[in-house]
């Protein structure tokens, strides 16, 4: 499948330190399969858990597939949505949900993703941060799930369409084979009304 190949390889899963403690576990053939179970719940814990704010999104998310079974390549690749370019903007945006959702005055005019700005800023920012987070999460990853089963019932469904048409343009192929046969005569029929004669 040509999804493959935009995911994280086994080479790569492998040299991630983190993930060293799970050992082979994680290679379990299973974990690394695509159908409908796999794919869609893989990309909801990779999207809820970028949205994390917190180190360890990776351990996290290989923990929650081998938990649920389902496809770690593409939990992966939903986790590294979550990177230094764009958590400034992921984080400052689920801290303003919830600093709406909690009714709090908004007292942050930016995020800065360091441990240094968070752990002085934590006191004022940790509910607000969290809250909109697990929100933010937990919305994108439905929505991930969802679109995932949806787009996987149309090809199926597409892909049943096809073999039914094609079992009918068969039959119908095949019955107007018939009627010409009948029509003209079949070779066998011509030889045996020649014999006759």
């Amino acid at each position: 499948m040509s999804l493959r190949k935009y995911l994280p390889s086994r080479d790569q899963v492998r040299s991630i330190q983190a993930l060293q403690f799970l050992g082979e576990m994680i290679f379990e053939p299973n974990l690394w399969h695509l159908n409908r179970h796999s794919v869609s719940f893989a990309l909801f814990v990779g999207l809820f858990c970028c949205f994390l704010p917190m180190p360890g999104q990776t351990v996290i998310a290989v923990i929650l597939c081998v938990w649920i079974r389902c496809n770690i390549p593409i939990a992966l690749a939903g986790v590294w949505i979550s990177n230094p370019l764009t958590m400034p903007a992921m984080f400052f945006a689920t801290y303003k949900l919830g600093t709406w959702l909690l009714g709090q005055p908004d007292e942050i005019t930016r995020v800065n993703p360091s441990f240094e700005w968070l752990s002085a800023q934590l006191y004022v920012v940790w509910a607000p941060l969290l809250l909109g987070s697990l929100i933010a999460g937990l919305t994108v990853g439905s929505t991930g799930f969802v679109l995932v089963r949806l787009a996987w019932r149309w090809r199926v469904s597409k892909e049943w369409a096809e073999r039914r048409e094609q079992r009918r343009h068969l039959a119908r192929a095949t019955h107007t084979s018939a009627q010409k046969q009948a029509a003209n005569g079949t070779p066998d029929t011509q030889d045996k009304a020649s014999q006759s004669r």
